[in-house]
């Protein structure tokens, strides 16, 4: 079992950046590709960034690939997403999320199903 908590979400301007960051519990949270998911207000939860057990590979979503880079400390237990030139259409509430226990150290899925835990959420709202 894995629980997760989110943090570092708030009010940032469009151009601007943000540091969100995952807190995991447990004593597994490195045998779980890790994952960011995003959701809108009126709209259904997107993926936007995984990365694999230890890190080796990652997979962005395109609308912000390029922009924002998820990483993951092992050792602290912690997945991080860093957002940059942060635009309107960014804001939503950013959800973290656990994959599959085991398999391959560079798999990775933007797969909601494949998620099995999930954070309660932090918000991100970027204004232009």
């Amino acid at each position: 079992q894995v629980q997760l908590v989110e943090s570092g979400g708030g009010s940032v301007q469009a151009g601007g950046s943000q540091r969100l960051s995952c807190a995991a519990s447990g004593r597994t949270f490195s045998s779980h590709c890790m994952g960011w998911f995003r959701q809108a207000p009126g709209k259904e939860r997107e993926f936007v960034a995984a990365i694999s057990r230890i890190g080796a590979s990652k997979y962005y979503a395109d609308s912000v690939k390029g922009r924002f880079t998820i990483s993951r400390d092992n050792a602290k237990n912690t997945l991080y997403l860093q957002m940059n030139s942060l635009k309107p259409e960014d804001t939503a509430v950013y959800y973290c999320a656990a994959g599959p226990l085991g398999g391959s150290f560079d798999y990775v899925t933007p797969r909601t199903e494949e998620y099995n835990y999930w954070g309660q959420g932090t918000q991100v709202t970027v204004s232009s």
